[in-house]
């Protein structure tokens, strides 16, 4: 929908704001389209507070991908509940791991500290992924 795209252009700006460009690993929605990726929207009251997907990357381990709260749903536990979804689709799926990569800076506190809250760990990095000042990666070992 037109209201899921501005969410994910808003997201894919933000993060270019936020890092340099090399470090911007959110999917565009095109790519949120492929086969290996499931993609998911939490509405309420008819409105959207929250996108993110689950990507597959074979034996038995995922990927968090394109998390992000709509401004006016931030802070009031659409993000929480959509983290709280995937984690169960994974383990629906038989995945054994799942893991995410995100922001090592300030901008990024919030979505570290849920995840934290949700059991995910710091982690070596992953799937081509670099961790230093400006990017990290966490895991959940389900």
């Amino acid at each position: 929908s037109a209201e899921v795209l501005d969410l994910l252009r808003l997201h894919l700006d933000e993060m270019h704001a936020a890092s340099p460009a090399d470090k911007v690993h959110a999917m565009p929605p095109e790519r949120l389209r492929g086969d290996d990726v499931s993609f998911y929207a939490v509405s309420k009251g008819g409105r959207l507070a929250a996108v993110g997907a689950l990507k597959a990357l074979g034996d038995g381990l995922g990927e968090l991908k394109s998390m992000r709260a709509s401004p006016e749903f931030r802070g009031q536990g659409a993000g929480g509940a959509l983290l709280d979804h995937l984690i169960k689709e994974a383990r629906a799926r038989g995945y054994t791991w799942l893991g995410l990569e995100t922001g090592a800076t300030q901008e990024f506190a919030d979505a570290r500290r849920l995840y934290k809250q949700n059991g995910f760990r710091m982690c070596d990095a992953f799937n081509g992924y670099v961790s230093d000042d400006f990017s990290l990666c966490m895991e959940l070992k389900l």
